[in-house]
């Protein structure tokens, strides 16, 4: 193994962080993105598989098949990180539930919940690489390193920082020294082949408890308002003095029987500089007063919904329909209506991105940024979002998690925004 092609692309804290990984049982990288943990995890994995005890699986383990592929075999075959004899010996197929690397056979593992266990239960495991084990079942890994059961066998993992009260934080970092662990903290500056170009629009790309976590590589809590940056003197505009569009982006649906089903529209400016801007907000809410606790049918909620839609939602013509309709991906009746009920008009629902803390990490960073407005015609969207608040029992477990309050408008909004965010992304990053 040419450990002189190493030399060239990490820094002094990660060889160190090389070195001393070899002498504990278990080691953990953790810390900023970008910040290179994930490539010299991977170097001290391939070390590893050369003196791996022949007894034993090895295994490569993540959330799913698909991210594994994408956080690590992607990785193993970039030449100028490993060169281009290494990475001729490891072989893989995407979704495969093996792979050949330095001539010993890995198994692939993907631990998306607790069922996960069984297929590791029993197993008598050499060498095991866990990518984002932050993001695992508590349950999964206390089985797999139970399973590092013959001598010399190791465990090398890597994660970006959760909350301080995270099970990994709490039971094994902070007693590292009765677990035979070691751990490595870092941030960008121990990245020595960063552009400084790309390490401030990381900066840029993360507000908040996300922006502790992913910028400073911290253990924080989330904690208080998810969205502390909201300031209606800075994010409300008046609706007729919105900026021109370029586009309307689509609408985000949210959808309750006995909560309210909502829909926000946004937009993208045509400004020197763009920005997003939610236009108009609709929604039906069984527990106003006006509509005294009645239910309505998804044929009602549709024919109210797109009897809105004409509404005129800019203050002056502009001739831009919405491009999608990004709807609760649980309403799956109610997307069944709205199918049959739009068709033809070239609008059709499709299920939004509801991965939650990613969707809240792209509404603060777009808040954060002065990069998202909001029409004073949003009059729910406003009295929710400065009431959005995190959980501070599942904060105390060591988990990110809302308070299922004060949420249907903001919803809705996510749904638009983060499913949208291919298609806007890179004219707000040209224009900062």
């Amino acid at each position: 193994m040419n450990l002189s092609e190493l030399e060239r692309h990490v820094s002094k804290a990660q060889l160190l962080s090389l070195v001393d990984a070899m002498n504990r049982k278990l080691a953990l990288w953790y810390g900023a993105v970008s910040s290179g943990k994930t490539v010299i995890s991977l170097w001290a994995f391939l070390l590893a598989v050369k003196v791996a005890p022949k007894t034993g699986l090895i295994l490569i383990v993540g959330r799913t098949m698909t991210t594994v592929y994408q956080n690590i075999f992607v990785l193993f075959q970039n030449t100028a990180i490993f060169g281009s004899v290494i990475s001729s010996q490891i072989l893989y197929t995407p979704g495969a539930s093996s792979a050949m690397i330095l001539g010993r056979e890995v198994m692939i593992v993907g631990a998306n919940d607790a069922k996960a266990v069984g297929r590791i239960q029993g197993a008598t495991v050499a060498l095991a690489y866990v990518d984002e084990a932050a993001l695992l079942p508590e349950e999964f890994w206390n089985m797999l390193v139970s399973r590092l059961r013959v001598e010399g066998a190791r465990l090398l993992a890597t994660m970006n920082p959760a909350s301080r009260n995270h099970w990994i934080r709490k039971k094994w970092i902070l007693a590292a020294a009765e677990k035979n662990l070691v751990s490595f903290h870092f941030t960008m500056a121990d990245n020595p082949n960063l552009p400084a170009g790309y390490v401030a629009d990381m900066e840029a790309s993360f507000s908040g408890v996300f922006y502790d976590r992913m910028i400073k590589g911290e253990w924080t809590n989330a904690a208080g308002a998810v969205y502390p940056m909201w300031d209606p003197a800075r994010h409300v505009i008046p609706f007729d003095q919105m900026p021109p569009l370029q586009d309307v982006l689509g609408i985000g649906m949210d959808y309750g029987t006995t909560n309210p089903t909502t829909a926000m529209m946004l937009g993208l400016t045509d400004e020197q500089k763009p920005r997003l801007v939610f236009m108009d907000e609709w929604g039906y809410d069984p527990s106003d007063d006006a509509n005294h606790g009645i239910r309505l049918t998804d044929a009602e909620l549709s024919k109210r919904f797109r009897a809105w839609l004409p509404t005129p939602h800019t203050p002056e013509p502009n001739g831009l329909q919405p491009r999608f309709l990004m709807l609760d991906p649980a309403a799956a009746s109610f997307r069944t209506q709205l199918h049959q009920d739009l068709r033809g008009t070239g609008l059709s629902p499709w299920a939004a991105d509801n991965d939650v803390l990613k969707g809240i990490a792209t509404m603060g960073n777009l808040l954060g940024n002065d990069q998202l407005l909001v029409t004073d015609r949003c009059a729910r969207f406003q009295s929710e979002v400065s009431e959005y608040q995190w959980s501070d029992k599942a904060t105390e477990k060591g988990d990110d998690e809302v308070v299922k309050e004060n949420d249907h408008w903001l919803d809705g909004g996510r749904y638009i925004t983060h499913s949208t965010k291919t298609y806007w992304q890179g004219e707000l990053a040209q224009a900062a």
